[in-house]
């Protein structure tokens, strides 16, 4: 099966948060205005089957909202992170970062090129951030860096 990466537009908006919701992510901040910072990962048939997005910032973004279903491969999960850091560079960001509560999948990260960043590190504009703020408040949060 072929699977499709593609940027994500408003007509995806209802669509794409029924996917988080699905996945119990939360969709708080995705709207007409931060869409564009969304990757989709779609079959042939166009069903939607991940999903990766960036938070915007002045010269850092963070990543959210990977989800992706069961059954698809690693190659597409390094292929929607590759295309998200192309997406960065044309926004002229100079790094990504990432949270999560999953020590599990710090192996993956890092062989991605992601290297762990302690909370004094995180850009003071992330703290205007809904999502951050939610994150800074999980105990077993993990946080990490990828400079473009």
């Amino acid at each position: 099966m072929q699977a499709l990466i593609r940027r994500a537009k408003k007509e995806d908006l209802d669509n794409l948060r029924a996917f988080l919701s699905r996945a119990n992510l939360g969709t708080d901040g995705i709207n007409d205005d931060s869409i564009d910072y969304f990757l989709l990962l779609e079959d042939e048939s166009g069903t939607l089957k991940g999903s990766l997005g960036m938070e915007a910032f002045t010269e850092f973004g963070l990543l959210r909202s990977l989800v992706v279903s069961p059954g698809q491969a690693e190659k597409e999960i390094f292929v929607l992170f590759d295309q998200m850091v192309q997406l960065a560079k044309e926004k002229g960001m100079k790094g990504l970062f990432l949270a999560t509560n999953k020590s599990v999948a710090l192996p993956f990260f890092e062989l991605m090129g992601f290297q762990r960043a302690r909370r004094e590190e995180l850009p003071s504009e992330f703290y205007q951030s809904e999502h951050i703020r939610h994150v800074l408040n999980v105990d077993n949060s993990l946080f990490l860096k990828f400079s473009l």
